[in-house]
């Protein structure tokens, strides 16, 4: 792929996502069935509107089904899954519609809580789309009014799963189908820091002191559609909240305001301050002790520590009646930890939300912050 986003002085390749090489596949398994005729090159469009032009590979025909596979490549983010295969095997059926599955090395959803329903292949909600829409075309394309099985199957998927934290989520025997943009952005660490540390210095040359933070596109999207609050302040920090804080002390800004989504911001009222999943994933064990110090049961405890989304703990803890109590400890808790990183030489704020509920939580200068910034 020849994509490429510049960052400190560098050009990093873009790839693109598992999503994508099913889509792929898909489309050129299903064209090759209704044609006859080998695909040297099938193209799809993604989300982010970025079109790719690929190769289909290990092509098995028969008259009943078609296999082929797409080589998943990452480009220059460091990935486990570049260069594994991801393969789709289409056929035809009695019935009507395009019928999805999962094959080897595809996880299979077995709790709750997520994107995609128990039972079924854990493939994310816009790969499905992907899929169902470029085979869809095809189908209309040749006038075929019947049905389709799809299978996506990742082989290499089955090992590399077991480094992730699927097995802990509920995702069974393989990988995620992912992608929301359909291409993978280089994730450099030095280079996302060392874009923050940009845009930090933006901030200071033009004479801000008050820091407006967010971890990506859902706390900008928040940020400005919900809060209604003006981003011409506001910087992004990715996963890096502690290198976020150190150089915002470096720099000498009085404030700084962190807005995120519930999945990420948790993390800090337990001290972690870089919140990728490879670092931690403790986003329910502080809210199930403190609900159990409020009076939860023990049961109730272990229902919330098995959550698998802090969506999923909120709906808990409202049931049980315990949200705010349990919610202000942890906001109190980021509040600690986020001042103990700064050590009391900027005022610092947090709000935490969620896509479902909306605002869950303010630490006690996150008022008075959020004033700033409008």
């Amino acid at each position: 792929m020849e994509e490429f986003q510049f960052s400190q002085g560098k050009n990093l390749r873009c790839g693109y996502t598992t999503g994508s090489c099913a889509t792929a596949a898909s489309k050129a398994a299903v064209t090759m069935l209704f044609s006859g005729k080998r695909v040297e090159c099938v193209r799809i469009d993604t989300p982010k509107g970025i079109t790719l032009n690929l190769e289909p590979l290990e092509v098995d025909m028969h008259e009943d089904y078609v296999s082929c596979a797409i080589r998943k490549d990452s480009g220059d983010d460091p990935d486990d899954t570049h260069g594994i295969l991801v393969y789709a095997k289409v056929e035809k059926t009695d019935g009507d519609g395009i019928e999805l599955c999962g094959g080897v090395g595809v996880g299979q959803v077995t709790k709750p809580g997520l994107a995609c329903a128990v039972g079924g292949p854990a493939i994310n909600p816009t790969p499905r789309k992907m899929i169902t829409t470029e085979v869809g075309n095809v189908m209309k394309e040749y006038g075929y009014t019947g049905g389709l099985k799809v299978t996506i199957s990742m082989p290499a998927g089955v090992e590399i799963a077991k480094k992730t934290f699927n097995p802990r989520l509920g995702i069974v025997g393989g990988l995620s189908v992912l992608g929301t943009s359909g291409i993978v952005e280089p994730m450099s660490e030095k280079a996302l820091i060392e874009t923050m540390y940009v845009e930090i210095n933006a901030q200071k040359a033009k004479g801000n002191k008050n820091l407006l933070v967010f971890f990506g596109n859902y706390g900008e999207d928040f940020t400005r559609d919900v809060m209604k609050l003006k981003l011409e302040d506001a910087v992004t920090c990715s996963n890096f909240v502690g290198e976020l804080l150190d150089y915002a002390v470096f720099c000498g800004f009085e404030t700084l305001l962190i807005i995120g989504h519930s999945g990420k911001l948790v993390k800090l009222s337990q001290g972690v301050m870089n919140t990728h999943s490879k670092y931690a994933d403790c986003r329910t064990e502080l809210m199930a002790l403190q609900a159990m110090f409020h009076g939860a049961s023990p049961e109730v405890g272990k229902e919330i520590y098995k959550c698998l989304t802090t969506d999923e703990v909120t709906k808990v803890l409202q049931r049980e009646g315990l949200f705010d109590v349990v919610i202000q400890e942890v906001v109190d808790k980021i509040d600690y930890y986020m001042q103990h990183r700064v050590h009391g030489k900027i005022k610092t704020g947090a709000l935490m939300f969620s896509n479902v509920y909306g605002i869950l939580g303010r630490t006690k200068y996150a008022d008075e912050l959020i004033k700033l910034h409008q």
